[in-house]
């Protein structure tokens, strides 16, 4: 099954994430299919960065999204 997921990069206390799209079996960092995007927490005011032209082509062919992947797509 694909999902779409966040991916954690950066350093210790850190984070910076990219928005994936992965098989679900996959480890949290590991190998990803696309990446169609980013969020940074710790910037003032949080940046979040989706090509929502990309998410909307892995929703049709039938790609679900995490919980804060759906929160983040909304904002």
């Amino acid at each position: 099954m694909t999902i779409v997921r966040l991916t954690r990069t950066g350093r210790k206390k850190k984070p910076f994430y990219r928005i994936v799209v992965t098989d679900s079996r996959k480890r949290r960092d590991g190998g990803w299919i696309e990446s169609i995007g980013y969020y940074n927490p710790l910037s003032n005011p949080k940046v979040v960065q989706i090509d929502h032209e990309r998410l909307s082509y892995w929703k049709s062919v039938g790609a679900k999204m995490s919980e804060r992947v759906e929160k983040l797509s909304k904002q």
